[in-house]
């Protein structure tokens, strides 16, 4: 009886650790800090700290809009255009059509929405599976953006760039609005009557559609605060490095989809883990930094990142099925 104990007293922090949740990759970020001046002694000096945490938060902003489709059983593959499509709102309305920057910034949040809103329809009533869906708006919007740029990115406003680059009580500003967003998010998911609703549609749609609730109003819903948040993303992106590229939301796919597994969230949907996909986006952010201060090429780095996203899956899939198998042979009656 007390082997039993001892067994399930120390499967049960394994299986916490290695078979999902987001207690993994609280673990992982803090070994990740702790073995990074060991490997590269100069990634957590503080202006390498301060240089990658505006992109850890433009990263985890993308990464709670990604975790919200998710929750809905979908998969967003729009990010790319809907960053680009942000930022080409936010720094061309105000240099080449004249509006204010405070305009700008609002079209390049709703306007992001809007296009999340037409992710949602497009699969909640017209039945279109979310990775077309998806693949298509990306499709529109970087055409969009090659459209209102004439092939041509625009610069910040210096308003915008000022307030990216500087800090407040010595922290940067994108990592306060980061932090901001990340806890209403996940205040909002975890603690309302519509948080607890968007968490019944991703379990069950027909559980939560018995229940008398909207189940296409709530996904629909999931994508277009989505696509604001991509929007907000885009904008902290194009203040803090100016005059960003016209395509440059290619390289945040892969990573918004890492956060949400690395995160705890599941792909089949339920219960979304905000706050750890903005900690798994430092995660990511941090182990990129420290694989360039190795001196890996760009191309190395992604393999390494999707191997670590290959890893982590493999380990939520066999893990439970280990622990469920030692479970059954301690209930098996031993032998006469």
């Amino acid at each position: 009886m007390t082997s039993t104990i001892d067994k399930k007293t120390l499967d049960a922090p394994l299986k916490r650790v290695l078979g999902g949740g987001s207690v993994a990759i609280w673990v992982a970020t803090v070994a990740l800090f702790l073995v990074s001046p060991v490997i590269a002694p100069g990634s957590l000096g503080g202006p390498a700290v301060l240089g990658m945490l505006p992109f850890a938060a433009v990263l985890a902003i993308a990464g709670v809009g990604q975790t919200l489709v998710v929750q809905q059983r979908g998969l967003d593959l729009s990010v790319p255009g809907m960053m680009a499509f942000g930022a080409a709102l936010v720094s061309g309305l105000p240099q080449n059509n004249g509006w204010p920057l405070g305009l700008a910034i609002v079209a390049a949040i709703v306007l992001p929405a809007a296009a999340g809103l037409v992710n949602g329809i497009l699969v909640t009533r017209f039945g279109v599976m979310p990775l077309v869906a998806t693949l298509g708006m990306n499709a529109v919007l970087l055409g969009t953006v090659f459209g209102l740029s004439n092939g041509t990115p625009a610069g910040a406003m210096q308003p915008l760039a000022d307030f990216a680059t500087s800090k407040s009580i010595g922290v940067p500003n994108a990592l306060i609005v980061a932090i901001l967003v990340v806890a209403l998010i996940g205040f909002v998911t975890q603690r309302s009557i519509i948080g607890r609703r968007l968490t019944a549609v991703g379990v069950s749609e027909k559980a939560a559609s018995v229940l008398g609730i909207g189940v296409g109003l709530y996904q629909i819903v999931a994508y277009a605060f989505a696509g604001a948040l991509y929007g907000v993303a885009a904008i902290l992106y194009t203040g803090y490095v100016t005059t960003p590229p016209l395509f440059f939301g290619d390289a945040y796919l892969l990573p918004t989809v890492a956060a949400v597994v690395l995160g705890g969230t599941a792909l089949t949907g339920g219960r979304a883990a905000i706050v750890a996909s903005g900690v798994a986006a430092l995660f990511l952010t941090q182990l990129a930094q420290l694989l360039r201060a190795v001196g890996l090429p760009e191309a190395m780095q992604l393999l390494i990142q999707a191997g670590v996203l290959i890893i982590v899956v493999l380990l939520r899939e066999i893990v439970p099925r280990i622990s469920a198998a030692l479970a059954r042979r301690r209930l098996s009656p031993a032998p006469a």
